[in-house]
């Protein structure tokens, strides 16, 4: 009888802290692993920046531009690869395109401040148009002349 008081209180101890810390890292786990979405995006790199108190991430900007004119969209996103990193902090103020997946209910920043990881990066080139396709410059239309062979409409003479 005396050892099966002993057990309870490790029993407690495990249900009232090892098993919720056992809880959360295997959600975090699975959060990590599982992308909601995946996609592409592309706009003009904005910043990156490692920053966080405890837990250093890189931290970026896009600025995606659907026409020119309009208003710039920020896309903010989170690289977890220092070599990703080199090469986005290589091409600050370029054209490029990101390929990233988005994880939803992380539970804490020190992943990342964002839900969009970015896995790789690629430049990207403004299209330019051959010399003949180019627009030309419209002349202007000759000044319209009146047609020749037609006459005022006739008066009744009294």
């Amino acid at each position: 009888m005396a050892q099966a008081t002993r057990r309870r209180p490790w029993k407690w101890l495990f249900w009232l802290i090892v098993f919720p810390i056992a809880l959360f890292v295997f959600y975090t786990w699975f959060v990590l692993w599982w992308s909601y979405a995946e996609g592409e995006r592309a706009g003009y790199l904005q910043k990156l920046s490692k920053r966080g108190w405890l837990c250093k991430t890189w931290e970026g900007e896009l600025r995606l531009v659907t026409m020119p004119g309009t208003v710039a969209e920020p896309f903010l996103f989170t690289v977890r690869r220092d070599d990703v990193a080199k090469k986005l902090n290589e091409n600050i103020g370029q054209r490029v395109s990101v390929d990233y997946k988005q994880h939803v209910g992380i539970p804490t920043s020190c992943f990342g401040d964002t839900q969009y990881f970015v896995d790789d990066v690629r430049i990207v080139h403004e299209p330019t148009l051959p010399p003949s396709s180019q627009e030309r410059p419209v002349e202007p239309a000759p000044a319209a002349t009146p047609a020749t062979g037609t006459t005022a409409p006739a008066t009744e003479a009294k």
